[in-house]
């Protein structure tokens, strides 16, 4: 975990008087992003038009929340709904491209960090509906649905905005969502519906639904074609890799599994060397499997060398907990030109 991280969460005397140490860079941030907000609601700042139905899938803090996958199955939802969707990303860290490619090969994926470009991009390929991963405080491109996540895994009671704390806007930002997706990883649903009540505290009135990233099964990527049950990391030691925003959601996943998890996490979308490789190899002596998430696989592959033990990657599931209908029908509404 990172030095500013650990200040983030961190329970210590120490931690806690750093965030009052942080505090005045916090209310000048806070102060930012509050008149940023006005300029954009009062038209001073001004938004482009769209040609085509937009979604958006972001949220309010640094680290993972789920907006890749949960962007994936958006754009998998529209497609089944006979609609073309396009991908609109900025590409931040090489994994977010590949990752998307590989969850749905026929959905095409435009890397661009101008918004309005990349939408521009992707009508002219003949889409008719842009899925912007993480483009919730990109407010230049105007978008149709706005669908921000919170991770119940990383939720606290106590919110701070940079640098003191993740969050990159005040909470109250959710007001101008279209819906609020809890997304959740590891911990219980009580936790999910405590959130959820949350959200619905900050944002009243606007709709609120809950969902879990499952594991779903265990899956080799070098060498590349074998598949296995998630059982088969009971009772086995697991070195679990990690380039994530939040690894220990990760971890604690495949130790729920009844595995026996060494954790090596890295920074997120971490850059991976053949010195990492090296260091992974390492740690994995005694060790049964080395797994790690799709995101680090991609990155991960074209650099395991071959004769070593195998690279295995767990995939993940969506599974709408709640709030199932409001969001299809929102997806079903979302017109073909931006309006």
């Amino acid at each position: 975990m990172r030095l500013i991280e650990r200040i983030w969460t961190g329970e210590s005397i120490r931690h806690r008087l750093l965030r009052r140490a942080l505090a005045p860079l916090e209310t000048l941030y806070r102060s930012v992003m509050v008149v940023r907000g006005r300029l954009f609601d009062h038209g001073v700042i001004p938004v482009r038009a769209s040609p085509i139905g937009v979604v958006s899938v972001g949220n309010l803090t640094v680290g993972g929340t789920g907006k890749t996958p949960v962007s994936a199955w958006v754009a998998a939802q529209l497609a089944e709904m006979g609609r073309k969707p396009v991908i609109v990303l900025r590409g931040y860290g090489d994994d977010e491209p590949l990752v998307h490619a590989r969850l749905n090969p026929a959905i095409p994926v435009i890397v661009e960090r101008e918004r309005v470009k990349g939408i521009a991009a992707a009508a002219h390929m003949g889409a008719d509906a842009a899925v912007l991963d993480d483009a919730f405080q990109h407010r230049s491109a105007q978008r149709d649905l706005d669908v921000v996540l919170i991770s119940a895994d990383d939720w606290t009671e106590e919110l701070h905005v940079l640098p003191a704390g993740p969050y990159r806007e005040p909470p109250e930002g959710m007001r101008r969502a279209s819906i609020v997706i809890v997304t959740a990883k590891a911990v219980s649903s009580e936790r999910i519906v405590e959130v959820e009540r949350w959200a619905s505290s900050v944002a009243p009135g606007k709709p609120v639904a809950a969902m879990r990233l499952v594991l779903s099964g265990l899956v080799c990527e070098s060498p590349k074609g074998e598949s296995l049950p998630l059982e088969a990391l009971a009772n086995r030691r697991v070195l679990a890799v990690a380039a994530v925003g939040n690894p220990g959601a990760f971890f604690q996943q495949i130790e729920a599994l009844g595995a026996t998890v060494t954790p090596l996490a890295f920074a997120d979308h971490h850059a991976f060397t053949a010195h990492d490789v090296r260091k992974i190899l390492s740690l994995a002596t005694g060790a049964d499997f080395v797994v790690c998430t799709l995101k680090d696989a991609v990155k991960l592959a074209p650099i395991w060398p071959a004769g070593e033990p195998p690279l295995w990657y767990v995939s993940l599931s969506i599974e709408v907990e709640s709030g199932a209908t409001a969001l299809a029908e929102m997806l079903r509404r979302l017109p073909g030109r931006g309006g």
